[in-house]
């Protein structure tokens, strides 16, 4: 049996100012906004542009105790990872569109990367592979 991730639910403050921060700042796609008339809610996808892998679902915090975890989704750590295949073009275009980053681009046995946080503190790194490693491998794959 062959399965997929497809997507990952990202809790949000509110689906517009998401939306917008993740289409104009990290240059994302807005793959879907359906509204769910009955439950109160939309069906909001993103993804980068070209992405054949896993989408985000953005979800808005209906209650106190989802409204906790916008922002800290991973407890502190590092929670989503952004593949590039050029780095340097990506970092900068981050930067001069106002992403914070809180660890500089530094060079790793895997590859190069930097972390950035998302208009709501969650850490993020954005991630260029050496071409040697496991990983570059299937990401390239998927692309394919």
């Amino acid at each position: 049996m062959q399965q997929e991730l497809i997507h990952i639910a990202l809790v949000v403050n509110d689906y517009d100012e998401a939306i917008t921060f993740y289409t104009k700042k990290l240059g994302f796609e807005l793959l879907e906004d359906t509204c769910l008339p009955d439950e109160n809610k939309r069906w909001v996808v993103i993804a980068p542009p070209g992405s054949k892998g896993a989408s985000i679902l953005l979800a808005r915090a209906n209650n106190d105790e989802q409204r906790q975890f916008v922002g800290n989704q991973s407890g502190g750590r590092v929670f989503l990872f952004l593949h590039t295949q050029n780095f340097d073009k990506d970092y900068t275009n981050m930067i001069s569109n106002g992403i914070e980053f809180v660890r500089e681009p530094s060079e790793q046995d895997y590859g190069t990367v930097a972390v950035f946080k998302d208009l709501y503190g969650n850490l993020w790194d954005l991630l260029e592979l050496t071409p040697g490693h496991s990983m570059a491998a299937r990401i390239k794959a998927m692309c394919e």
